[in-house]
C-alpha cells in the first residue's frame, strides 16, 4: 500500500471507477433460489456514494464473473454506464470499458476483492482492494478499505476519490443545511 500523498494523487485523476460485484457490493454470499435465481443484499451508502459519484460527472461500472438479475437491476437504478457479467476475462471488458469511454488507464479506479481482480487491480490508476479481501489480492493494491465488502466499501471509495477531487464537500453540502 501507498503513501497517503500518492494515494491522493492517484485518486484525484479517477473518472472512471469499476468495481467487481460478489465480494465488493455484496457480502459475498449468494442466495440461491428454488428455480436457478439469486438473491444478494446491497447497502444503501455505497448506492448513494454511486449517485454523488455520478452528480460529480464520474462514471462507474461493474465488471463481474457471474451473471444476475439482481445486479442487472441494481446497475440500472444506481445509472451505471457499464455492466459486463458472466466475464471469464476480465481483462478484455476492462479493454473494452476503457474504448467506449474514452480513458486511458490511469484514470480508472477497480475495487475488487479475490484472486480474479488482481489483474485489474494491477493494471488500474487506483487499484482497491475491500478490508475483507483475499491477502494477495490486498498486497497488489494501492489502498485497502477499512470497510468490508458489502458494508460501505465502495461508499469509501468514492468518498476518496470526491475528497481527493475537492467536490466531496460540495456534494454533500445541501444535506448539512
Amino acid at each position: 500500500m501507498q503513501a497517503s500523498a500518492e494515494l491522493e494523487r492517484r485518486a484525484a485523476r479517477i473518472k472512471l471507477l469499476l468495481m467487481d460485484c460478489d465480494g465488493v457490493l455484496t457480502d459475498g454470499r449468494i442466495w440461491l433460489l428454488d428455480g436457478g435465481d439469486e438473491q444478494k443484499s446491497f447497502n444503501a451508502r455505497d448506492g448513494l456514494g454511486l449517485k454523488l459519484l455520478h452528480q460529480a460527472g464520474l462514471q462507474s461500472g461493474i465488471i463481474s464473473g457471474r451473471a444476475s438479475k439482481a445486479v442487472e437491476l441494481r446497475a440500472r437504478a444506481l445509472g451505471m454506464e457499464f455492466l459486463y457479467q458472466g466475464c471469464d476475462d476480465k481483462i478484455k471488458a476492462f479493454e473494452e470499458i476503457l474504448a467506449k469511454a474514452g480513458l486511458i488507464e490511469s484514470q480508472v479506479a477497480y475495487v475488487g476483492d479475490d484472486l480474479t481482480d488482481i489483474p485489474l487491480i494491477k493494471r488500474v490508476g487506483f487499484g482497491v482492494a475491500v478490508g475483507d479481501a483475499a491477502p494477495e489480492t490486498r498486497s497488489v493494491a494501492h489502498y485497502v478499505t477499512k470497510a468490508v465488502g458489502g458494508s460501505g466499501a465502495i461508499r469509501e471509495v468514492v468518498e476518496s476519490i470526491l475528497r481527493s477531487q475537492g467536490r466531496w464537500s460540495d456534494l454533500v453540502s445541501h444535506y448539512l443545511d
